[in-house]
């Protein structure tokens, strides 16, 4: 129960701290309803217009994405210019446990983005929000925003190791989008991208999400493995943060490297 309560907390004071950025606030705002035009548009000129509610959730889904990777690309580089990275690390706490909050804030921000797109693609476009599993809808958004928190963990112990950790999140974004079926189904993709996608907890979270929007499918299995695999990611993670960690003393580099 402490350890719950300490990454209660964390996540609560860094949601806080993010939201008192005016970078971050202007992109949180702007960009997911970007997002939900361009998908709206997209479904309209295509075959398939009855398909518009299943856009605005995958450009929601696309906006909680972009929030964890690159607020999970920055955690460690943002703690390092703000001087507060030794006091991070010198917490008697697993590193993991520490950087886990702020994680987990990134993701709980990108909840905005699905309730915007959502809102938007209802009072602008005139969307029905006629979800199929109301019920599991509102258990599935809130499982995989917890789990892309979890696999943030996992991404910020990875680009810790890289001097430009912004720039491998750029190149990360739009794949993973497509990889995960945000909006195009992974059916139309080369055949090689199909075990990529399988081991991605964004693939699931997306595809139960969708399930629980449009009726298309069993909501649980997916969010389950999503949940599975994310649970992988975050022990990864630790064992990486941890890694890190040790070298960078052994290195007198925590501020640097």
């Amino acid at each position: 129960m402490r350890t719950l309560r300490m990454i209660g907390v964390g996540t609560l004071l860094h949601a806080k701290h993010l939201s008192r950025s005016s970078l971050e606030i202007t992109i949180a705002l702007l960009v997911p309803l970007v997002q939900a035009t361009l998908a709206v548009y997209l479904f309209r000129a295509g075959s398939e217009p009855h398909r518009l509610l299943e856009a605005t959730v995958g450009a929601g889904l696309m906006g909680v994405w972009s929030s964890v990777l690159f607020g999970s690309g920055g955690a460690i580089q943002n703690q390092r210019w703000q001087g507060t990275l030794e006091m991070i690390m010198l917490a008697p706490r697993s590193p993991a446990l520490v950087i886990l909050p702020i994680t987990l804030a990134t993701a709980l921000t990108g909840t905005y983005a699905m309730a915007a797109t959502l809102l938007w693609g209802r009072l602008l476009y005139g969307i029905p929000l006629d979800f199929a599993h109301p019920l599991a809808f509102a258990v599935a958004v809130p499982g995989c925003i917890l789990a892309l928190g979890m696999f943030g963990l996992l991404l910020a112990a990875t680009f810790v190791l890289m001097r430009n950790a912004n720039a491998l999140a750029n190149t990360l974004e739009y794949p993973i989008w497509l990889l995960s079926g945000m909006l195009v189904p992974i059916t139309v993709l080369p055949g090689w991208t199909t075990p990529v996608a399988a081991v991605l907890p964004t693939t699931w979270g997306a595809r139960a999400v969708r399930e629980a929007a449009t009726g298309s499918g069993p909501v649980w299995p997916a969010l389950a493995i999503c949940l599975a695999i994310s649970l992988v990611c975050l022990a990864l993670g630790a064992i990486a943060m941890t890694h890190v960690e040790r070298r960078a003393r052994a290195a007198a580099t925590l501020a640097l490297a």
